[in-house]
Protein backbone atom coordinates (compact mmCIF):
# COMPACT_ATOMS: atom_id res chain seq x y z
CA UNK A 1 0.00 0.00 0.00
CA UNK A 2 1.01 3.19 -0.93
CA UNK A 3 -1.34 5.76 1.61
CA UNK A 4 -3.10 4.96 4.57
CA UNK A 5 -6.21 6.93 2.98
CA UNK A 6 -9.08 4.92 2.73
CA UNK A 7 -9.93 5.97 -0.99
CA UNK A 8 -6.51 5.29 -2.31
CA UNK A 9 -6.24 1.96 -0.05
CA UNK A 10 -9.49 0.51 -1.83
CA UNK A 11 -8.59 1.87 -5.20
CA UNK A 12 -4.87 -0.44 -5.07
CA UNK A 13 -7.22 -3.23 -3.56
CA UNK A 14 -9.83 -3.01 -6.95
CA UNK A 15 -6.83 -2.79 -8.93
CA UNK A 16 -8.38 -1.21 -12.78
CA UNK A 17 -11.59 -0.76 -14.98
CA UNK A 18 -11.47 -4.05 -15.96
CA UNK A 19 -11.98 -5.40 -11.99
CA UNK A 20 -14.53 -3.34 -11.27
CA UNK A 21 -16.48 -4.10 -14.77
CA UNK A 22 -16.00 -7.66 -14.29
CA UNK A 23 -17.15 -7.14 -10.90
CA UNK A 24 -20.16 -5.09 -12.52
CA UNK A 25 -20.73 -8.85 -14.84
CA UNK A 26 -20.42 -10.75 -11.90
CA UNK A 27 -22.97 -8.95 -9.18
CA UNK A 28 -25.46 -6.97 -11.54
CA UNK A 29 -25.55 -9.18 -14.83
CA UNK A 30 -25.30 -12.68 -13.51
CA UNK A 31 -22.28 -13.45 -15.57
CA UNK A 32 -19.88 -16.37 -13.95
CA UNK A 33 -17.64 -17.56 -16.57
CA UNK A 34 -14.98 -16.63 -18.84
CA UNK A 35 -16.71 -16.85 -21.90
CA UNK A 36 -19.05 -14.76 -20.10
CA UNK A 37 -17.39 -11.90 -19.75
CA UNK A 38 -16.04 -11.92 -22.56
CA UNK A 39 -19.18 -11.00 -24.20
CA UNK A 40 -19.24 -7.73 -21.88
CA UNK A 41 -20.06 -4.39 -24.68
CA UNK A 42 -16.34 -3.30 -23.41
CA UNK A 43 -14.53 -6.57 -25.20
CA UNK A 44 -12.03 -7.05 -22.67
CA UNK A 45 -8.87 -9.17 -23.81
CA UNK A 46 -8.72 -12.66 -23.18
CA UNK A 47 -5.28 -12.14 -21.32
CA UNK A 48 -6.37 -9.46 -19.35
CA UNK A 49 -9.77 -11.24 -18.32
CA UNK A 50 -7.42 -14.20 -17.31
CA UNK A 51 -4.95 -12.54 -15.11
CA UNK A 52 -8.10 -10.15 -13.64
CA UNK A 53 -9.91 -13.11 -12.42
CA UNK A 54 -6.84 -14.33 -10.93
CA UNK A 55 -6.22 -11.12 -8.75
CA UNK A 56 -9.67 -10.94 -7.75
CA UNK A 57 -9.88 -14.14 -6.74
CA UNK A 58 -6.85 -13.61 -4.74
CA UNK A 59 -7.65 -10.61 -2.94
CA UNK A 60 -10.70 -12.11 -1.90
CA UNK A 61 -13.60 -10.48 -3.45
CA UNK A 62 -14.58 -14.14 -5.96
CA UNK A 63 -14.29 -17.99 -5.44
CA UNK A 64 -13.42 -20.22 -8.56
CA UNK A 65 -15.22 -23.72 -9.14
CA UNK A 66 -15.54 -26.39 -11.41
CA UNK A 67 -18.63 -26.08 -13.09
CA UNK A 68 -20.75 -29.17 -11.88
CA UNK A 69 -22.58 -29.23 -16.07
CA UNK A 70 -19.01 -29.18 -17.37
CA UNK A 71 -15.90 -30.33 -15.71
CA UNK A 72 -13.52 -28.75 -18.13
CA UNK A 73 -15.17 -24.80 -17.50
CA UNK A 74 -14.79 -22.84 -14.45
CA UNK A 75 -17.45 -20.70 -12.37
CA UNK A 76 -16.81 -17.70 -10.58
CA UNK A 77 -19.04 -16.37 -7.77
CA UNK A 78 -18.79 -13.38 -5.43
CA UNK A 79 -17.67 -13.48 -1.51
CA UNK A 80 -19.58 -11.39 0.91
CA UNK A 81 -16.34 -8.97 0.15
CA UNK A 82 -17.54 -8.86 -3.61
CA UNK A 83 -21.20 -8.24 -2.59
CA UNK A 84 -20.18 -5.02 -0.20
CA UNK A 85 -19.17 -3.07 -3.25
CA UNK A 86 -22.87 -3.01 -4.72
CA UNK A 87 -23.24 -0.20 -2.13
CA UNK A 88 -20.23 1.86 -4.00
CA UNK A 89 -21.08 0.41 -7.45
CA UNK A 90 -24.43 1.70 -6.96
CA UNK A 91 -23.32 5.37 -6.22
CA UNK A 92 -20.74 5.27 -9.51
CA UNK A 93 -23.61 4.55 -11.33
CA UNK A 94 -26.33 7.50 -10.01
CA UNK A 95 -23.18 9.76 -10.33
CA UNK A 96 -22.31 9.15 -13.88
CA UNK A 97 -25.96 8.90 -14.71
CA UNK A 98 -26.31 12.60 -13.48
CA UNK A 99 -22.95 13.99 -14.86
CA UNK A 100 -23.14 11.98 -18.45
CA UNK A 101 -26.30 12.35 -20.01
CA UNK A 102 -25.79 9.31 -22.45
CA UNK A 103 -25.13 6.74 -19.14
CA UNK A 104 -28.24 5.04 -18.46
CA UNK A 105 -28.37 2.66 -15.77
CA UNK A 106 -29.63 -0.97 -17.17
CA UNK A 107 -33.06 -1.81 -15.35
CA UNK A 108 -30.87 -4.94 -13.83
CA UNK A 109 -28.45 -2.58 -11.99
CA UNK A 110 -31.62 -0.34 -10.60
CA UNK A 111 -33.41 -3.60 -9.30
CA UNK A 112 -30.28 -3.54 -6.69
CA UNK A 113 -30.94 -0.20 -5.57
CA UNK A 114 -33.27 -1.89 -2.62
CA UNK A 115 -31.23 -3.46 -0.46
CA UNK A 116 -34.05 -5.80 1.12
CA UNK A 117 -34.97 -6.80 -2.68
CA UNK A 118 -35.11 -10.05 -4.53
CA UNK A 119 -32.05 -8.84 -6.83
CA UNK A 120 -29.73 -8.50 -3.34
CA UNK A 121 -31.63 -11.77 -1.39
CA UNK A 122 -30.42 -13.64 -4.90
CA UNK A 123 -27.23 -12.58 -5.23
CA UNK A 124 -26.94 -12.77 -1.07
CA UNK A 125 -27.16 -16.54 -1.94
CA UNK A 126 -24.47 -17.29 -4.70
CA UNK A 127 -22.28 -15.98 -1.78
CA UNK A 128 -19.26 -18.41 -1.82
CA UNK A 129 -16.47 -18.29 1.24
Amino acid sequence: MRSDCPISCTLDMLGDKWSLLILRDLLFFRRNSFGEFLLSEEKIARNILSDRLEDLQAKGFLVKEVSPANKSKFLYYPTEKAVDLVPLLLQLSAWSKKHNAHCKPRSDVRAFEDPEGDAMRDLKLKVRT
